[in-house]
């Protein structure tokens, strides 16, 4: 497949690695144009592209930006794209943190479905709720023993299903997380959100988050991490992650 990528940070670059390594025709962009991508295109094999040129004749297209900047893209981007195209949303929001208040989100608009407005299309929820280490380190093949999992949500079985091969592909069990609307049971702070849990345990963490609880542990984050210290191990970014939002 011709997968585009908007987005090569430590998600969206993880992902055209490992999408690369799979026999996939990867394409890869960001704002700063054909020339801001090169250097990572060559070093892993990919084509360099604007942001038209990665989601032209795309099967599958990869929005791993600021959720903020979903709003800043090209009104048009998408009108050659067919509808049955599926576009993945890997963000999060994190306001005050990283991101600019946006006053539907706090107001409790799923993030997804606000991404979804923004781009005047549907979108499939993926790959946000993994630390970017247990996506790029802790893959495993198809029925390892303690292989991690990831949740995907969306409204549309085909766009859904083709994406779920997708994390089956980068290294983990994908867990149909429901509609698009259920997707923030995987948002930020919620049990289910960057705990390296293995299927059963995902299924379990996405059942037992409580709608409008996950902002405010959300938004204490910074406090949290500041206890960690300056260097926290990724074991200890996870144990924290489980402790704050404990499964019984």
């Amino acid at each position: 497949m011709k997968i585009g990528i908007i987005g090569i940070g430590n998600i969206g670059g993880t992902i055209a690695r490992k999408m690369k390594a799979g026999g996939h025709e990867v394409y890869v962009a960001n704002a700063d144009g054909v020339e801001g991508v090169r250097k990572f295109a060559d070093e892993i094999g990919a084509k360099a592209a604007d942001l038209y040129g990665a989601v032209a004749g795309a099967d599958v297209v990869v929005l791993s930006i600021p959720l903020p900047a979903m709003s800043e893209l090209p009104s048009d981007l998408f009108d050659a794209v067919p509808q049955d195209v599926p576009v993945v949303d890997t963000s999060n929001y994190y306001p005050g943190l990283r991101d600019a208040r946006i006053p539907e989100l706090d107001d409790g608009m799923t993030e997804s479905v606000w991404v979804s407005r923004q781009l005047g299309r549907p979108v499939i929820k993926a790959f946000n709720n993994v630390l970017a280490y247990s996506l790029q380190k802790l893959g495993l093949p198809e029925g390892h023993p303690g292989r991690l999992a990831m949740a995907v949500a969306g409204d549309d079985p085909r766009s859904k299903q083709i994406v779920m091969s997708l994390v089956n592909q980068a290294g983990f069990d994908p867990i149909d997380a429901g509609s698009l609307e259920d997707s923030w049971r995987q948002q930020p702070s919620t049990p289910a959100y960057c705990c390296d849990y293995d299927a059963k345990t995902m299924r379990r963490a996405l059942a037992a988050a409580i709608k409008g609880q996950a902002a405010e542990k959300r938004d204490q984050m910074p406090e949290h991490f500041a206890k960690l210290g300056a260097n926290p191990s990724h074991e200890d970014v996870v144990a924290m992650n489980r402790s704050l939002s404990p499964l019984k």
